[in-house]
């Protein structure tokens, strides 16, 4: 596997090109206000899915990781509503580690794209909003399993 590349996503670097396995970073719409600022995400029109299914993880405990898997179908975007982590995202040859530290912006995953996500901040809120209900049936928990089935997709 190739060497873990860093995209950082701030106030200097935003929209990145394509990341690994598709995935890209998405501006959302941020309306600036004195009494607080205020960002919003529509399905279909801000993200390229209709959203059916949002849930967030809080109150993670120092160290503590997230995720570890990919999908056969969900898409995802992930949000850091509050505070700050990484997603380390992983196409079975290529990974890539991404900061999200602002609230307007937000990570795109397609489908058959390995996920984790790492080093949080105290306090810090991840928002995923994804593409299907839950199902179990879905989820590819086995690294190695997924790595051959993204193999066997690309031929």
């Amino acid at each position: 596997m190739a060497a873990i590349k860093s995209v950082m996503v701030g106030t200097t670097r935003v929209d990145p090109p394509e990341i690994v396995g598709g995935c890209r970073i998405i501006t959302l719409p941020k309306i600036a206000d004195v009494r607080g600022n205020l960002s919003y995400v529509e399905g279909g029109r801000h993200i390229p899915f209709a959203i059916r299914r949002a849930y967030w993880i809080y109150d993670v405990p120092g160290g503590a990781l997230r995720g570890g898997h990919a999908y056969h179908k969900l898409e995802e975007f992930i949000i850091a509503a509050s505070g700050s982590f990484d997603v380390v995202v992983d196409d079975g040859m290529e990974r890539q580690v991404v900061q999200l530290n602002r609230s307007y912006l937000g990570l795109y995953v397609p489908s058959m794209v390995w996920r984790q996500i790492e080093n949080f901040s105290s306090n810090s809120v991840t928002l995923i909003l994804g593409s299907l209900p839950y199902s179990e049936e879905d989820y590819l928990r086995d690294y190695e399993a997924f790595a051959r089935a993204r193999h066997e997709g690309r031929k």
